[in-house]
């Protein structure tokens, strides 16, 4: 065994229990958690705004603070972006993470001094855990590479700001650097697909140990690999028996690339957002990932099945259920408070709380990380229809991952009323619309880790016949208007040959 191999298992022996520590007294640290955020905050504007120094407990806070999505809370964000300090955490924050936004155009989440050392933490974490649970300290000694956004950072009065892994990539630890892969210059190409061919050729000769990254990205540069070797990835990389991902569904990839690594590797599951690091696989026996009570987060959860209604109970930790579905509520050292990021998850185990993410509480499409939603898929049909005589009397819009031939992409089955002339061109229009409204999405196109929109006929009243099918015609049932799956798309393909 090296000398670092040894050192990386005594560190991981001194973060294991020292995350035991607070993963075996869960309420306990999300009540100082709780009383720490209220009292670093109590002096903001929103503090003030939401009787801070009032709030002694979960129910006082329940009552002054409302749960708000990015929206909602967009008229205090909009003050810290202007350069106003003490808004919704003291001071200014250090960066915002760059997201695709719902209503309003790019979303501004604030990353603070308190905050940012979690980020990095976590992700250490994670493979300490790893290392600690199976003694596997090997990789260590080899190269490791995360794909991930440029770190070239831009400026919004006086604070920077970029994509989340592009930020994070400007903390990597010292002792990471000489084995960190790629380059800085690499790194920083902007195009997906020719930062992909630099990277296979800085990497091809190395010994490469750990992969980390969204699995549809990792994917596209396992193929590259694999087309310029003529040999899988794992003849490729000897030494290569980790993958770390996060962001997207692994189970759909898992086959396929097993049949381009040539073997099964052991993966480890994070669950990384720019509004906070909330779990990462902590084992590689138990179904689900560690839900982080220590990292300068207080949670709620509200039944997915109530969330709608009025007034929904917000639960703590203490009493949560196994197999419910929840909407995941946070609050943070970053200056968010009761933000609903629109996650659902369901806990897997209460000792210690591990959860998997079980979908988002409104209709998405994310398989690929592309979080795409439906205003942006109806503002783009709207923009495709400008200046023309289409019509349609209905859509929806599904992944289709594992097509016959080519690239996957986002089928969108329509009902039209009027057609366009030319079906492709009309394709094309809402694509470029699409790319306009999700960055991510334009991404995964300039990435060609997806092909452009194809769009499908559905047969006169075909949606009414597939309402009616399931017994949902008439009255308040609504077709969703996209799916993370192929459930309704399978039948509507079905019904059309």
């Amino acid at each position: 065994m090296s000398l670092k191999a040894f050192l990386a298992k005594q560190f991981a022996s001194r973060m294991h229990h020292k995350t035991q520590k607070w993963a075996q007294n869960p309420i306990e640290t999300q009540q100082k958690i709780f009383r720490e955020l209220l009292h670093q905050a109590k002096d903001t504007q929103f503090g003030k705004d939401h009787h801070f120094d009032s709030i002694k407990t979960h129910e006082d806070f329940t009552a002054n603070v409302p749960v708000r999505d990015y929206e909602a809370l967009k008229p205090y964000v909009d003050k810290v972006v202007k350069g106003e300090g003490d808004i919704l955490w003291k001071g200014k924050p250090l960066y915002f993470a760059k997201t695709s936004g719902t209503t309003s155009g790019a979303k501004y989440i604030p990353l603070t001094k308190e905050s940012m050392p979690f980020h990095i933490e976590a992700a250490r974490n994670a493979i300490l855990g790893y290392i600690h649970e199976t003694g596997n300290a090997d990789f260590v000694n080899g190269k490791m590479i995360f794909l991930q956004g440029s770190p070239v950072l831009e400026e919004k009065n006086g604070i920077k700001l970029g994509r989340l892994s592009g930020i994070v990539a400007h903390f990597v630890p010292k002792y990471l650097q000489k084995n960190r892969m790629p380059s800085w210059e690499t790194n920083c190409i902007e195009d997906w697909e020719t930062k992909v061919n630099a990277i296979v050729e800085e990497t091809f000769h190395e010994n490469m140990t750990v992969i980390s990254g969204i699995p549809s990205w990792v994917q596209m540069y396992f193929e590259k690999l694999k087309e310029k070797a003529n040999k899988p990835v794992g003849d490729i990389f000897k030494k290569f028996n980790l993958f770390i991902y996060g962001g997207v569904n692994y189970e759909p990839y898992r086959a396929k690339f097993e049949n381009l690594i040539g073997r099964k590797v052991d993966s480890i599951e994070l669950f990384p957002a720019s509004e906070g690091f909330f779990a990462y696989q902590d084992s590689q026996k138990e179904k689900g990932m560690l839900l982080l009570l220590n990292s300068g987060i207080f949670y709620e959860f509200i039944k997915a099945e109530e969330f709608f209604g009025q007034n929904p109970k917000r639960h703590t930790i203490g009493e949560v259920e196994l197999g419910v579905n929840y909407v995941l509520i946070i609050s943070t050292n970053a200056g968010l408070w009761a933000y609903n990021i629109g996650d659902t998850i369901q806990f897997t185990s209460v000792k210690p709380y591990r959860i998997i993410v079980s979908g988002r509480i409104k209709h998405y499409i994310s398989a690929f990380g592309e979080h795409v939603i439906g205003k942006e898929v109806e503002a783009a049909l709207q923009q495709a229809m400008e200046g023309t005589q289409v019509r349609i009397n209905e859509f929806t819009v599904a992944p289709q991952i594992n097509p016959t031939e080519g690239l996957p992409y986002h089928e969108w089955f329509i009902e039209f009323e009027n057609e366009p002339e030319h079906l492709e061109t009309f394709a094309l229009a809402i694509d470029n619309a699409m790319r306009k409204q999700n960055v991510y999405y334009d991404d995964l196109i300039a990435g060609r880790v997806l092909q452009t929109v194809v769009v499908s006929k559905v047969a006169a009243n075909g949606f009414q016949e597939y309402m009616k099918s399931i017994g949902k015609l008439g009255g308040q049932n609504k077709l969703p208007r996209l799916s993370n799956d192929r459930e309704i798309a399978d039948v509507l393909q079905k019904d059309n040959k």
